[in-house]
C-alpha cells in the first residue's frame, strides 16, 4: 500500500486540467506503467513510486495489458489510495506485443485489467494502437462501449497516431485520445489535435519527453530511441545542451493548445517530486514556443510521422 512520504507531508499539488468531456480533473502530469512492467520492479519500489506520484499532487497512472507486470503492481501498489488518482488502461495487445481485435478478446481483457488492478471500474480504457482498418470495421469500438455499457469502465478512448488517430477523432465514438506530442514528434499538433479540442475530447500526450534521447552522444543500440535521437540530432536545438533541457521539453508538451496531461513513466521513486518541480516554471514564452514549432516546419521531413 502507497503511503505519504517520509515526513507525512503532502506537497501542493501540480495544476490540474479537465479531460476534456470526460469531465476528469486530471494533473498535467500522469504516471506511465510500461517501465515497471519491462523493467521487473518490484513491489516495493512500485510502492514508493506511486506514493511519491500522490504525494505530489499526480492523479493519473496510465498503464496497459501488455506490459507485463505492470497492471498487477500498480493494483498491488494503490491499495486504499484508489479514490486519489484516476485509472488508465489499454486493450489489444497481449504479452509479447501479440495483436488480438476480436470483440470476444478484448471483453475478455478488460475483465483480466479490472482484476489486475484489483479494481470493480477503471477510468479509461482505451484501444491500443490498431490500424486504420481494424478502427474502421467499427466492432473493436463497440466492444468497448459494452464495457463502458456493463459499468467495467467510465469512458473510452483511442491510443495511436497519424490517419488512425484522425479517424478516431472524426468518429466521434471515442471521449479521449492518446497521442505523441513532443519536441521529436509534431505531427498531432496539426493532425489531429485541432479537431480533438474543438468536439471537446481529451488529450493525453504520450512521450513527452521524446525518450529523452538527446542525452546520447552517439546512436543508440536500441531501436526504441533511434528514431527520436536522429530527428533532435537534426532539429539541434539549442537548450538540449542546457541543464533545464527536460523542464523545456515537458513545458513544450503542456503549452500544446489542447493537450490536457502528459505521461511520464519512470522506475525511480524520486523523480516524482523532480518531475514536479519542473512545472513550476509555468508554460513556456509564446516566443520560446513558436520557435520550437519553426524549427520543426523547416527541419520535418514527410517521414516524421507520429511514433506509435
Amino acid at each position: 500500500m502507497v503511503a505519504p512520504n517520509a515526513a507525512g507531508r503532502r506537497h501542493k499539488p501540480v495544476e490540474r486540467r479537465r479531460l476534456g468531456r470526460t469531465g476528469i480533473d486530471a494533473s498535467v502530469l500522469g504516471f506511465g506503467g510500461s517501465e515497471i512492467g519491462y523493467q521487473s520492479v518490484s513491489a516495493k519500489t512500485v510502492g514508493r513510486l506511486l506514493g511519491s506520484a500522490l504525494d505530489a499532487g499526480l492523479n493519473v497512472i496510465d498503464t496497459a495489458e501488455c506490459y507485463d507486470d505492470s497492471e498487477s503492481l500498480i493494483g498491488k501498489a494503490i491499495g486504499s489510495r484508489r479514490s486519489e488518482c484516476h485509472l488508465f488502461t489499454k486493450c489489444g495487445h497481449g504479452p509479447g506485443w501479440r495483436a488480438d481485435w476480436r470483440p470476444a478478446s478484448l471483453r475478455k481483457s478488460i475483465e483480466r485489467s479490472l482484476r489486475r488492478l484489483g479494481t470493480d471500474c477503471v477510468d479509461l480504457v482505451q484501444l491500443h494502437s490498431c490500424s486504420l482498418e481494424t478502427l474502421r470495421r467499427g466492432d473493436v469500438i463497440g466492444a468497448l462501449e459494452d464495457a463502458r455499457t456493463r459499468g467495467w469502465t467510465r469512458f473510452i478512448g483511442y491510443s495511436g497516431d497519424g490517419a488512425a488517430a484522425r479517424y478516431a477523432v472524426e468518429c466521434g465514438r471515442f471521449d479521449t485520445l492518446q497521442t505523441s506530442v513532443s519536441l521529436a514528434d509534431q505531427e498531432a499538433i496539426e493532425l489531429t489535435l485541432p479537431l480533438a479540442a474543438a468536439r471537446g475530447m481529451g488529450v493525453i500526450a504520450k512521450r513527452p519527453l521524446a525518450n529523452v534521447a538527446w542525452r546520447y552522444a552517439r546512436r543508440p543500440s536500441e531501436s526504441y530511441y533511434q528514431d527520436y535521437w536522429e530527428r533532435l540530432r537534426a532539429l539541434d536545438y539549442p537548450f538540449l545542451r542546457e541543464s533545464a533541457a527536460v523542464s523545456t521539453a515537458l513545458r513544450f508538451t503542456l503549452s500544446v493548445p489542447g493537450v490536457h496531461t502528459a505521461i511520464v513513466g519512470t522506475t525511480r521513486p524520486e523523480r516524482w517530486e523532480e518531475n514536479a518541480a519542473l512545472l513550476g516554471a509555468g508554460a513556456l514564452a509564446a516566443t520560446e514556443f513558436e520557435g520550437i514549432r519553426a524549427r520543426w516546419r523547416a527541419v520535418a521531413g514527410p517521414s516524421w510521422t507520429g511514433q506509435i
